[in-house]
């Protein structure tokens, strides 16, 4: 169900004149034959900032929600990408997440994509012999030297 949900939205978003789509919640549930939640849930796990989305939500009666495709990442945008990432934890998911969408965008080439995420990888790996938690501190940092590292060098 998911999975459908987020491919019509996609669609949608192709097919837009626009940077954005504004859908209704309750229209979308029922188009799916779903309770509102599972809209919720797509919108909050699939269309993330590390996924190349920005999703806002106005609640009430004529409420809508609009889903912002945010194309052309630029060093700029990197360098915002670096300073978000300083202040929250980075799981396994949200790395591949952010990796994915340099790569989509055409930041980072097939080559470094893959050699972040096996680093990614590694480090899920040995995340089970780090103390509670220090798994996604370490992602974090080791995103964030790679990310770094090609922001100097475009």
């Amino acid at each position: 169900m998911a999975d459908s949900i987020e491919l019509y939205l996609k669609q949608l978003l192709e097919l837009s004149t626009r940077e954005y789509i504004l859908i209704q919640r309750g229209d979308l549930a029922v188009k799916f034959n779903c309770v509102p939640s599972q809209i919720n849930y797509v919108l909050s796990t699939r269309f993330t900032p590390e996924k190349g989305f920005l999703v806002e939500s106005r609640r009430g009666g004529g409420g809508y929600i609009r889903i912002i495709k945010i194309k052309g990442f630029k060093s700029r945008d990197l360098s915002v990408i670096i300073k978000d990432l300083r202040d929250k934890e980075l799981s396994k998911e949200q790395a591949a997440d952010i990796i994915y969408s340099l790569y989509q965008e055409k930041i980072i080439t097939r080559r470094e994509a893959k050699i972040m995420e096996g680093a990614v990888e590694m480090v899920d790996s040995l995340s089970s012999q780090l103390p509670s938690g220090k798994g996604k501190e370490v992602n974090k940092e080791l995103l964030l030297t790679m990310l770094e590292a090609i922001l100097k060098d475009k």
